[in-house]
């Protein structure tokens, strides 16, 4: 029984330590969704005296309040809350909400005045998305192990 437990141990061990080559393929999703979002910035708030500049102050702070919508669709929302209470009653209560994240291939679909307001609209296609990931990092799955 210990020789062909030792046997099978040793042809075991040596199926380990062969060499072998991978070959990789890069696989895509099936689907690619496309997220959309706006952006609003008040004009008349802009800290500036002209016009012209309150309208270029407000088109880049919509386009930055479109790009964070996106952020929390991608990446999510970190809430932090918290409550205290005194005598039975709720004497403060405080939430903070926070995004975090890189948005890459987005593209602006529309920047217009409505009003008082500024207005972006951004679309983020997945499909160049991914096209831009895998410039960059090129996932890969096993496509074939070669054993020698």
């Amino acid at each position: 029984m210990r020789v062909w437990l030792m046997a099978l141990l040793l042809t075991l061990s040596g199926c380990a330590s062969q060499d072998r080559y991978i070959q990789w393929e890069t696989e895509a999703p099936e689907q690619f969704p496309k997220l959309t979002a706006i952006g609003y910035a008040p004009l008349a708030t802009q800290p500036a005296k002209e016009q012209s500049q309150r309208v270029l102050m407000a088109m880049q702070a919509s386009k930055i309040a479109a790009y964070r919508e996106l952020a929390e669709q991608v990446y999510g929302q970190q809430l932090s809350a918290s409550s205290q209470v005194r005598d039975w009653m709720l004497s403060d209560d405080n939430i903070q909400a926070s995004v975090t994240g890189v948005i890459r291939g987005a593209r602006v679909v529309k920047s217009y005045p409505v009003g008082e307001h500024y207005v972006t609209e951004l679309e983020l296609d997945f499909s160049q998305v991914w096209a831009l990931y895998q410039q960059q990092h090129r996932p890969q799955k096993v496509k074939q192990v070669t054993y020698f």
